[in-house]
C-alpha cells in the first residue's frame, strides 16, 4: 500500500513538474512574441520621415561639419559650410542617443569624420533633460542641436561627395548602396536650383558602368 502511494505521489509530482515546465515554455513564447511586437521601454518609437532630400527642409540648420570630439551622448562639431540656415558659432554641440531619444549613437561619428547634417536647434527646456550629476548624458541645452534617427538626416562626406539615405533609399537604411553624389549638386538642390529627379538620377548611376566608361576613355587616350 505504501509502495502504491509512493508511486502515485511520484507520478503526481512528475505531472506537476511537467505542467509547470509547459507553463514556463508558453510564457517564454508569449514573451518572445510580445518583444517582437513591442519595443523595449528604453528604445525610441517614431515613423520614418524620408531621405535627406525630403527632411532637410524641415530642420533649422543644414551644414557640412567635422567631428572634433565627444563625451557621453554629445559631440562637438566645427561648422565648415552652411548650406541652409544660420549659425554664428564656429563650433556647436550636438546631442545624440540616450534614454528613449530618437537619435543615432554618438559612436557612429568618430573624431575627424566629415558629414552633411540636417539639425534641429533646441529652443525649449525639457523637464529632466539635464542632470548636473551626469552632464555628459543629457537631452541637451538650449541653443545646442539634436540629430534625428527617424530619417536620412545625415550624409557622410568624403572627397567632395556624399553618401547615405539621400533620396528614395530603403527606410531605416542609413548606408544604402549608391553612387556618391557631388556636394555641389546637393548644394544646388538645397538652393532649389536642380530638381529632386536630378539628385535621384545622380545617386542611381551604376558605379560599375561609370568605372567601365572611365577605363574605356583611358584606353582610347592610350591608343591615340
Amino acid at each position: 500500500m505504501k509502495r502504491q502511494w509512493r508511486h502515485t505521489s511520484n507520478l503526481t509530482a512528475l505531472a506537476i513538474a511537467l505542467a509547470a515546465s509547459a507553463a514556463l515554455a508558453d510564457g517564454a513564447v508569449e514573451d518572445t512574441n510580445d518583444s517582437a511586437q513591442m519595443a523595449p521601454e528604453e528604445s525610441c518609437l517614431c515613423l520614418w520621415q524620408g531621405g535627406f532630400a525630403d527632411v532637410q527642409a524641415t530642420t533649422d540648420l543644414v551644414a557640412t561639419v567635422t567631428v572634433v570630439d565627444g563625451k557621453g551622448n554629445s559631440l562637438d562639431l566645427t561648422v565648415d559650410t552652411i548650406l541652409r540656415g544660420r549659425e554664428y558659432n564656429e563650433t556647436i554641440r550636438l546631442w545624440l542617443q540616450a534614454r528613449d531619444y530618437c537619435r543615432p549613437e554618438a559612436a557612429l561619428f568618430p573624431a575627424g569624420s566629415r558629414w552633411v547634417m540636417a539639425l534641429q536647434r533646441i529652443t525649449d527646456k525639457v523637464p529632466g533633460g539635464f542632470d548636473p550629476l551626469t552632464p555628459n548624458i543629457s537631452y541637451g541645452r538650449i541653443g545646442d542641436y539634436t540629430l534625428s534617427s527617424c530619417g536620412g538626416y545625415w550624409l557622410q562626406l568624403h572627397d567632395g561627395r556624399v553618401t547615405g539615405n539621400l533620396v528614395d533609399a530603403p527606410r531605416w537604411e542609413h548606408e544604402p548602396k549608391m553612387t556618391p553624389v557631388l556636394l555641389e549638386l546637393l548644394r544646388a538642390y538645397i538652393r532649389g536650383e536642380v530638381s529632386r529627379d536630378a539628385l535621384q538620377e545622380a545617386s542611381r548611376e551604376d558605379p560599375a558602368l561609370r568605372e567601365l566608361m572611365l577605363d574605356t576613355s583611358e584606353f582610347l587616350r592610350d591608343v591615340r
